[in-house]
């Protein structure tokens, strides 16, 4: 199919990998990290360095996009270990979804795209009932 195909692959793994592994840690800059040398690894190990770039950049909108999904859900009292095997298994679905043709950069753009729905459907913080309270 051409280069197009294996770096649309990349891209999509390093997002899936990027989601399972914010989805694992709880935080984006560790998650990022190991998702990014995972991905490029993956690339140079396989294929060349355009793929290891896609999967580096894939691993990066993944985490990043994830990030208001793993706060959002614990603070609102999910639990660290159903957070994480829920966004692993979504991100099997992500991997596997990577090689269809396309596909994977397309999971690049909708991660991050859901993720700043995420963060503007978030409320506002506010004072709450402490407001109402007799001092």
């Amino acid at each position: 199919m051409g280069d197009w195909y294996t770096i649309g692959i990349l891209v999509g793994l390093g997002t899936a990998i990027g989601v399972a592994s914010t989805g694992a840690l709880r935080r984006v800059v560790p998650g990022a990290a190991i998702a990014v040398v995972v991905s490029a690894a993956i690339g140079f190990l396989v294929w060349r360095w355009e793929q290891a770039v896609g999967g580096a950049v894939g691993a990066i909108c993944g985490s990043i996009g994830c990030a208001p999904l793993v706060s959002g859900t614990l603070r609102r009292g999910g639990t660290r270990g159903g957070t994480a095997t829920l966004l692993g298994l979504a991100a099997l679905v992500g991997a596997a979804l990577a090689f269809v043709p396309v596909v994977g950069y397309l999971e690049a753009v909708a991660v991050p795209a859901l993720g700043l729905r995420l963060r503007r459907r978030a409320p506002d913080r506010h004072a709450g009932l402490r407001s109402l309270a007799r001092d």
